[in-house]
């Protein structure tokens, strides 16, 4: 639409089906570098991307002519065919159902990148359920436990 101007940075969480540790070193920068060529296609802009084994933070200038559940379905789709295509993981990958999508003001992207490229730092002092659980305390997200990703922790098989 004509005179429409945005400005809008969203970061996207999702993890691993199960919090599998299944993302490995050596094949994670060719999945990013995918996942980047997806959110450009949809002319989002990739401000950073970086994960865990078990999970991603993807950190973007949003479009808003897509919604994000379309984004996202989109995202975890064609990265998840990509990874099998490549024969990265010798296990069935799949992604969790569900996300986190947190929006942060202009001036707050230079520490979102940052804190999104040092997630190895830090998830030395933190795991992702803290993590996540933080970010939805701070961002004021109700949720209900039983809704949350399927943290492997909990289960007693």
């Amino acid at each position: 639409m004509a005179n429409t101007y945005t400005q809008l940075h969203i970061q996207l969480v999702f993890a691993v089906k199960g919090r599998a540790s299944l993302i490995q070193n050596s094949w994670k920068d060719e999945l990013y570098k995918y996942i980047t060529g997806i959110v450009q296609k949809h002319h989002h802009k990739m401000l950073q991307i970086n994960g865990m084994p078990d999970h991603i933070h993807i950190f973007i200038g949003y479009n808003p002519n897509q919604t994000i559940p379309d984004l996202v379905e989109t995202i975890k789709s064609d990265s998840s065919h990509f990874i099998k295509r490549r024969g990265f993981c010798p296990q069935k990958f799949n992604w969790q159902g569900g996300y986190g999508a947190f929006s942060y003001a202009r001036s707050q992207v230079k520490a979102v990148v940052k804190y999104v490229a040092n997630q190895e730092a830090h998830h030395h002092k933190k795991s992702f359920q803290e993590e996540y659980l933080l970010m939805l305390q701070k961002f004021e997200v109700d949720y209900k436990e039983d809704y949350l990703f399927d943290f492997l922790e909990i289960h007693s098989w």
